[in-house]
């Protein structure tokens, strides 16, 4: 007699994924909707659809895979059957051996499904197991493998930005000869609709900058989500001048000239926000590349718990922008969320009875009650005469967008040592370098000394995506990841999340960022090494004995609290990969 198979609720709730309870009320919703349980499971946010198909795999006696693994997706090989019959029935051959396919499944009681592909390739089926959406993501990202180290994939939307109708009307209005007969001042022209979905849609997937790149036979359009460039769309070459045109007219840059590079903003409202974009337009070889990076008022408001501050550096930070005098700087390369941080600095500081000044190469977020002031140096409003003029306005904090040279530096200097508190930014790898960057620009090491406070490295990490996260299985842990975030196998089972990917973070595991930080606070002994001119080498020792946790330390306890993954980390603090 053949063993009764186990109901796919009773595996859920001894799995304590589920309770008897929730796999009832699961139940009754789907006999009334005539849905299948594990369908009705997902629907009611009970459980989620990997451990669904978990569990029909535990059900049907058949191995579950995981497509975000490397280790599984980079074994796929679509050539091994017709592409249609993949794109309809939603599966991923793995291996064809001795009259043998090992093919990947979302619904095992499709049987009807596995005769036709057993008769129509002339093989023995054997399948495995995985989600649907898993195995939609894998095709929708081009058949490439994802997990935790692939590159994210492009999944949502997947349409193309190009209409019919749009793909028409720049067709025919082609001047092949002047490209000047294409409308791109009437807000009914397609180029017009297109330009404007574009800036929209980046928008509304949280994209910090839309890239319109020129290549030899399309224009290709990227976003960067997260900190990372998704491509959204390739253009029609023949869209190129007019896309362009369209974007530097809003821009108010002059479309005619094309050799230099030119600079511009545009203000649009998206969902009743007025939205701002810094457009840059730069001479490339295949035509002008085109950047717009998007400013959001509200990313610098997020306040300082939510910047990713652990408790006691947060408790530091607070207290080094209180002190009435001296230098805070922050550093780390382009891209690392240096100004958000001031910004949420002066955020907190902006009341009535402080005058704050900036200095700043562009104004990027203007802030009610604090002066800004924007760099023009083609008139001679430069960084130091800026500086200099501050002085005489007598604030209580200054900002300085970034000390780029020795004359601003040693004016930031002498403001922080005749009783102002300075903010500045800093383009160093870490905290201690911040020191000798600055004595290698020229400024003596006696000032440098004696004037800063604090120096704080910091880095942006991508956070996991809360829907589908899941905790990372043993297989699944790199012990080389593991070594290097200085985490043990031991801790690390059962805390180290795996990044899966879905609709809500654009298939790619993480949704949003946020910072990992080093503070070094000045003390005697580090200010005796600087004076000294110590090697950065002896100046981090003395920061790490005073009590500075590293960034790597900072991601060790992000990955443990289940914020981030080991590979984020050692690639955000430049660890060596390869030891």
């Amino acid at each position: 007699m053949a063993r009764s198979r186990k109901k796919l609720g009773d595996i859920l709730v001894g799995w304590g994924v589920i309770t008897t309870d929730q796999a009832d009320k699961a139940s009754s919703a789907a006999k009334g909707a005539g849905k299948r349980l594990g369908e009705a499971l997902v629907d009611l946010g009970f459980a989620k659809e990997d451990m669904v198909a978990k569990a029909l795999a535990e059900q049907f006696g058949v191995e579950y895979v995981d497509l975000a693994s490397p280790a599984v997706s980079g074994k796929v090989d679509i050539k091994l059957i017709p592409e249609e019959l993949i794109k309809k029935h939603l599966v991923l051959p793995l291996s064809r051996n001795a009259g043998r396919l090992q093919l990947i499944i979302h619904d095992p009681m499709d049987l009807e499904m596995q005769d036709m592909l057993r008769f129509r390739l002339n093989v023995e089926i054997e399948p495995k197991l995985a989600s649907r959406s898993a195995i939609k993501a894998f095709l929708d990202g081009g058949g490439k493998g994802g997990g935790g180290g692939a590159q994210p994939r492009m999944v949502a939307p997947t349409e193309s930005l190009v209409s019919e109708s749009i793909d028409k009307s720049v067709d025919k209005s082609v001047d092949r000869s002047m490209d000047k007969s294409i409308d791109v001042t009437s807000e009914d022209a397609p180029i017009v609709k297109l330009c404007n979905r574009i800036l929209v849609e980046a928008v509304k997937m949280r994209a910090s900058d839309i890239h319109v790149e020129p290549m030899a036979d399309r224009v290709r359009l990227r976003y960067r989500i997260d900190g990372v460039c998704l491509e959204r769309d390739n253009l029609p070459k023949r869209m190129q001048n007019a896309l362009l045109s369209r974007f530097k007219l809003m821009s108010s840059m002059n479309i005619a000239e094309k050799r230099v590079p030119q600079d511009g903003r545009i203000k649009i409202p998206v969902d009743e926000k007025l939205i701002d974009f810094r457009v840059s337009a730069c001479p490339a070889y295949h035509g002008e590349s085109v950047v717009a990076r998007i400013l959001r008022p509200d990313s610098v408001r997020i306040g300082l718990v939510n910047l990713g501050f652990e408790p006691d550096n947060l408790a530091i930070f607070n207290r080094i922008i209180r002190r009435p005098n001296g230098i805070f700087l922050v550093t780390g390369p382009t891209g690392s969320g240096k100004t958000t941080t001031l910004y949420s600095a002066l955020d907190v500081l902006n009341r009535p009875d402080k005058k704050i000044i900036t200095a700043e190469d562009p104004v990027e977020y203007a802030f009610e009650g604090i002066n800004q002031c924007q760099v023009k140096e083609h008139i001679g409003l430069t960084f130091p005469a800026i500086l200099r003029s501050m002085l005489r306005q007598a604030p209580n904090i200054i900002l300085v967008g970034e000390i780029r040279d020795k004359e601003v530096a040693e004016i930031a200097i002498q403001a922080a040592l005749t009783g102002h508190l300075v903010f500045s930014t800093l383009h160093t790898n870490d905290a201690p370098s911040a020191i000798t960057r600055l004595v290698d620009m020229g400024v003596k090491p006696f000032l440098v000394a004696s004037s800063i406070q604090a120096v704080m490295g910091q880095r942006l990490i991508r956070v996991l995506c809360k829907q589908c996260k899941r905790v990372a299985r043993a297989e699944e842990l790199d012990p080389k990841l593991l070594r290097l975030t200085g985490i043990t196998e031991e801790e690390g089972l059962g805390k180290v999340l795996h990044p899966v990917g879905c609709d809500n973070c654009v298939n790619t595991g993480y949704r949003g960022r946020m910072a990992i930080f080093e503070m070094m606070v000045m003390n005697t002994a580090i200010r005796e090494l600087a004076f000294k001119l110590a090697p950065v080498s002896e100046l981090r020792n003395a920061a790490l004995a005073a009590g500075m946790r590293p960034l790597v330390e900072d991601g060790k306890i992000k990955i443990l609290n289940g914020v981030t993954t080991p590979l984020e980390i050692a690639k955000m603090t430049q660890v060596d990969l390869d030891k």
